[in-house]
């Protein structure tokens, strides 16, 4: 069985659009990540960033990343939207999966409340498209996270574009604009059981 080449699905729907530049509500965990994302697709779509994040173990380490994503976007001139801290979601959603291996059946969880989230705010608020930047993470699952994006692109008539940001050098690049920006680069996704 041939696995799915999504960055190759990404190039091809962006071809499709002419020149045209859609509304894309991009879902992003971090400045860092969402870096060399935004320096790939930035001049294809116009984008704003969703940066919503119930995974977070701390106020604290929330704040920190939603202060330095509120920053990359000023400097790339970017629009951000930047969703309120609530744990609870994610404990919530993540209950019962508290001692899953990491990559396991929590992050799957994990990533499906954000897309859909993402999604749902994308579709209230006249968006064509949402993604996210977590495929540019060579410790996350792309496959896994694209086809949550296909299947709640099905649910709610709101289209996902397929992306796999970490092909090309795209975590290389990451890294390389963390240190051109001076990001605060965290080791860790943000949730208590991964830390």
């Amino acid at each position: 069985m041939n696995k799915e080449n999504y960055d190759l699905l990404m190039q091809r729907e962006i071809d499709s659009l002419q020149n045209r530049k859609p509304k894309l509500l991009l879902h992003s965990c971090c400045a860092p990540c969402s870096s060399a994302c935004l320096e790939r697709i930035k001049d294809k779509f116009d984008i704003t960033v969703y940066f919503y994040n119930p995974n977070m173990d701390t106020e604290e380490e929330f704040n920190l990343r939603k202060e330095e994503q509120g920053r990359l976007c000023k400097l790339l001139d970017v629009k951000c939207i930047i969703s309120d801290y609530n744990s609870e979601e994610f404990l919530s959603c993540a209950k019962g999966f508290e001692n899953a291996t990491e990559g396991g059946a929590r992050c799957e969880k994990c990533f499906y409340l954000r897309l859909k989230r993402t999604a749902q705010f994308a579709k209230e608020n006249g968006y064509e498209y949402f993604a996210t930047t977590l495929t540019v993470s060579p410790l996350k699952n792309a496959t896994l996270i694209n086809q949550i994006g296909l299947e709640i692109e099905k649910q709610l008539n709101m289209k996902y574009l397929p992306t796999d940001f970490k092909k090309r050098g795209g975590y290389q690049r990451s890294i390389e604009l963390s240190s051109k920006y001076d990001l605060y680069r965290q080791n860790y996704c943000g949730c208590i059981f991964s830390k």
